[in-house]
């Protein structure tokens, strides 16, 4: 394990397809846990906020927030509030945001349907090309199958699959569900999470520490 707040960005030597994608991230409105990882191998993992953040633009002020170990595979993207034309306007054409062609008394801000920030929990696996747009929430635990288009809130540890997105099932038990999110093992020091490693892998839930 890499230390916390560290500047690392390649958590194994000689590969640079993996990132820890917090110590990649320049734009205030993305926040990134410690240890989360992004794998890329078809563009350089380092330019997330380019290829995989989609229109987030300053004007909107949303966020996309992403907790801790989680694990985003290559090209997974997030739709942000700019890819929302206004469904409540006669048209979805965008003429607020070109002010100098038709009126510049417009607000940019009309040209979209904010619908919030998008916030993914921790531990949270999303996969291959998934999309998730914007406003939606992913509690802790959950997997977003591959090419999964989310447009709905996730509870945690469910696998959801599919376009638009469904629940196939949850992960485990409510019992376990519940003490996992009662035990937030993702918070813990890096040296309780190592002593814990072994219990995490094979599921030995009563023996965390």
């Amino acid at each position: 394990m890499t230390i916390p707040n560290s500047n690392k960005i390649y958590p194994r030597s000689n590969d640079y397809q993996i990132v820890y994608l917090k110590n990649v991230i320049t734009k205030p409105n993305i926040e990134v846990g410690e240890y989360t990882i992004y794998n890329d191998f078809y563009d350089d993992p380092r330019d997330f906020e380019k290829n995989n953040v989609l229109y987030q633009y300053p004007i909107n002020n949303d966020k996309l927030v992403i907790g801790r170990f989680c694990s985003i595979a290559c090209r997974a993207k997030f739709l942000m509030t700019s890819g929302n034309h206004t469904l409540r306007s006669l048209s979805t054409y965008t003429f607020s945001i070109f002010g100098e062609e038709w009126n510049e008394a417009l607000k940019p801000t009309d040209a979209w349907d904010n619908k919030g920030d998008i916030v993914i929990g921790n531990d949270v696996w999303i996969g291959y090309e998934s999309i998730i747009m914007s406003g939606v929430k992913i509690g802790d635990g959950a997997i977003i199958g591959t090419r999964a288009v989310v447009t709905k809130d996730v509870p945690p540890y469910a696998i959801v699959g599919g376009v638009p997105a469904k629940v196939i099932k949850k992960r485990f038990s409510d019992n376990i569900i519940s003490k996992l999110l009662a035990i937030k093992w993702w918070n813990w020091p890096e040296e309780k999470i190592k002593m814990n490693i072994e219990n995490i892998q094979l599921r030995n839930i009563n023996n965390l520490k």
